[in-house]
């Protein structure tokens, strides 16, 4: 018979202890509220009164019920008010010896059938449970923050968790109205050891100026539609939890990815802590703020003076596929004549009837008008020859990804094109320097990597070389922004700033279904309804495709020879297999 919880305790006030005694008292549970003293009882009232308060502004919760949610919590510092409750969750900072101290106490106190919760994010829950006279009856509750808006719940299975502790726990998220998944005890659990993997790369990424912490995250918004890029979501978290999570699963796994890169304890030390200290990697208002406001390492604006910047009156096109049509389209919309280059006078067509009926779908929709239509289609003028390029002063390829077939288009392109005309790839993985070394005006070569579909993605990686002009990067730059796009400055490696973040955390993904840690719907669940990601990693890459992954990831183990980016085996084996996801109606997941 499953147990029945009408009282529960909450040790530890903070954002996140505050944030579960509102899930349980919005769910009509009374809950005891804990902490070590007044003022940090103080703090927990705080907490739940301002989001109680932004709830009724929003008109997600009634004055009435906010009233009673209140009405259900009783505060007090003393632990031995715990004793009638039938759960009891500890929510206090991440130290193992202190949560094993509290939870020592809580045991002595609470009933023989009470049931004790951590919500540690990375730490042992079997270490903790053995500060139990009864190990049997602790299990790990994981909430994610903030508690009252994320579904996503980790119940945290022990070697020795009796099978009725953990399943009445799991029945008592779903009845908050959560979606909890139970998993093994091992450092990071799902979401956490996918998330923090990935938001350390970033962090070294920044750490060695490869890219600005702004192009970063807006890389990571844009083109993954993430809530948050990844260094904001480092400075929401806490610095010093970030620290501490990464050193625990590094000491657990031995995971070189999961080393915390040096910056981030240089930060700590320094009292740079995120937003809860006021500075970060951002700086805010004040501590506790989510405004961020301007500070030393704000982008300035283009100094057009300091690098005269190139005109772009004209721009041609070569390719004829999904994401040429959409980059032709862009460029049309945005008030430029476009001249592009297709294989045949079949594909030319093809080129203008799928931007016709895209149009004219925009037109339908509201979003332009007709007139507008009208004259981005008098812009466009198709070709079957590059020498029809001559006099353009941008020109981008947007053929197959093969290098030799892009090699040999450049070297065309450099015969062709007048002088001073900048030359761009929408390569998305091989290196653009390749491309430029073919020619004989490397400094006019650049990235310009749009984001299918290019006329509704906003983002687009400009990657120079190390033979790059400065003025060739700074009009890119600002025609970007010009077409309407955002655009993100890097460097010319693999991956650029997106693929370089995203591809690893694919394959953490698969490596952790490899280890048979959890399974393809826990991992999605975990990430969408945990961290906010619109899709699960599985989902993804079956979107992406199996065959498309692999040779991402296998650009990115060649180029950076991380051990961590080897492609797991089973991605290998099921891309051999010929199940390469949606487009075969087999991957992860098989299609109808």
């Amino acid at each position: 018979m499953s147990r029945e919880f009408t009282s529960v305790g909450v040790i530890g006030l903070g954002t996140m202890g505050a944030g579960i005694v509102e899930v349980f008292a919005r769910n009509g549970i009374d809950v005891i509220a804990v902490d070590a003293d007044n003022a940090g009882v103080t703090h927990g009232k705080g907490v739940l009164e301002h989001s109680t308060t932004r709830a009724v502004a929003r008109g997600k919760l009634s004055e009435e019920d906010a009233v009673a949610l209140h009405g259900r919590v009783t505060y007090t510092t003393d632990i031995a008010a715990l004793a009638g409750c039938q759960l009891v969750v500890e929510a206090v900072p991440e130290h193992l010896d202190l949560k094993k101290s509290i939870l020592a106490r809580v045991d002595q106190v609470v009933g023989d059938d009470a049931i004790l919760a951590t919500n540690t994010s990375s730490l042992s829950v079997t270490e903790i449970a053995v500060a139990s006279s009864n190990p049997k009856r602790v299990v790990g509750m994981h909430f994610f923050n903030p508690a009252p808006v994320q579904q996503f719940v980790e119940v945290v299975r022990t070697v020795v968790t009796e099978d009725d502790v953990f399943e009445d726990v799991k029945a008592l998220a779903e009845r908050l109205g959560k979606k909890p998944v139970v998993v093994g005890d091992r450092a990071g659990f799902i979401a956490n050891s996918l998330l923090f993997g990935y938001l350390n790369h970033a962090v070294s990424m920044y750490e060695t100026h490869y890219a600005t912490r702004e192009d970063i995250d807006a890389a990571m918004r844009l083109g993954c539609g993430l809530p948050m890029g990844p260094l904001a979501l480092m400075d929401l978290i806490g610095l010093d939890t970030a620290y501490e999570i990464l050193d625990t699963m590094y000491k657990q796994g031995r995971d070189r990815l999961h080393a915390p890169s040096p910056i981030i304890k240089q930060m700590v030390s320094a009292g740079l802590r995120g937003r809860k200290s006021g500075r970060g990697f951002y700086t805010y208002a004040a501590p506790g703020s989510s405004e961020v406001v301007p500070d030393a390492l704000s982008p300035k604006a283009i100094d057009a003076s300091a690098a005269a910047l190139r005109t772009i009156a004209s721009v041609g096109v070569v390719g004829s596929g999904t994401m040429a049509t959409g980059i032709i389209e862009v460029f049309a919309k945005a008030g430029y004549a476009v001249t592009f280059v297709a294989r045949s006078p079949e594909r030319v067509a093809a080129v203008q009837a799928g931007i016709a009926k895209s149009l004219a779908k925009a037109v339908e929709r509201g979003k332009l008008s007709q007139a507008d239509a009208d004259a981005a289609t008098g812009r466009l003028t198709g070709t079957t020859s590059p020498d029809d390029l001559a006099g353009f002063d941008l020109v981008v390829e947007a053929i197959v990804e093969e290098l030799a077939a892009k090699q040999d288009l450049f070297r065309t392109l450099d015969k062709v094109c007048k002088p001073g005309a900048i030359l761009a790839t929408t390569t998305s993985s091989l290196p653009v320097i390749e491309c430029a070394i073919v020619t004989a005006r490397p400094e006019d070569v650049i990235g310009m990597h749009f984001f299918n579909p290019a006329t509704v993605m906003k983002l687009v990686e400009v990657v120079s070389t190390v033979s790059t002009s400065a003025d060739v990067t700074a009009t890119v730059v600002g025609l970007t922004a010009a077409v309407g796009k955002h655009p993100v400055s890097c460097g010319d490696r693999s991956g650029f700033i997106v693929n370089a973040l995203l591809f690893p955390y694919l394959n953490d993904a698969v490596r952790m279904l490899e280890a048979h840690y959890a399974t393809a719907d826990d991992m999605d669940t975990a990430m969408k309804a945990g961290c906010g990601y619109p899709m699960g990693p599985f989902e993804l890459l079956d979107v992406v495709g199996l065959d498309v992954s692999l040779a991402i990831q296998r650009e990115l183990y060649l180029e950076f020879r991380e051990p961590g980016f080897a492609p797991a085996p089973l991605l290998e084996h099921l891309v051999t297999a010929g199940y390469l996801g949606r487009k075969t109606k087999r991957g992860f997941r098989t299609y109808a």
